[in-house]
């Protein structure tokens, strides 16, 4: 089985996991880009980042060429953004067809998933979606044990 990681790092943790997970399946990897960069100041980020997931927002993404027909299987990685998946990452799912496909969400964290995998389950209508994995973090520091990420690899 032909498998693709697509993922939207801001800080790194989710791109550290995605890496991981495409190395450990041999699969193709692709990093989703904005076009537009977000601020560096924290603080600043924070009331972006709530603004864009509380009102829809749907940045636009860097040019990527990706055939999804290739693959059996994708497995799609966000940083938590206000109890839901980045902004990047919706951009992404938006206006694709879904049907059929094998989705495997997985989630970067500081404390809680929120309503990310109810999220990925209405964005992917018409997928096979797996299970979300939860990979928590603290100050930069993977706390979920690698088992964690083992099992659910079993699952793909």
């Amino acid at each position: 089985m032909k498998k693709l990681v697509v993922y939207y790092s801001l800080g790194g943790n989710t791109r550290a996991v995605a890496r991981k997970i495409a190395q450990a399946l041999k699969a193709d990897i692709l990093e989703i880009r904005t076009v537009k960069s977000y601020p560096d100041d924290y603080d600043v980020l924070l009331g972006l980042a709530k603004r864009e997931v509380n009102t829809g927002y749907i940045p636009q993404l860097a040019p990527y060429r990706v055939d999804f027909s290739k693959y059996d299987a994708v497995l799609i990685g966000t940083p938590v953004w206000w109890y839901s998946f980045a902004p990047a990452v919706k951009s992404f799912m938006t206006g694709k067809k879904w049907n059929g496909m094998k989705v495997f969400p997985f989630a970067t964290n500081g404390g809680w998933l929120g309503h990310t995998p109810s999220d990925f389950r209405k964005a992917l209508r018409g997928a096979e979606v797996g299970p979300v994995l939860n990979v928590k973090f603290e100050d930069n520091k993977q706390v979920t044990p690698e088992s964690d990420i083992k099992e659910w690899l079993s699952l793909i």
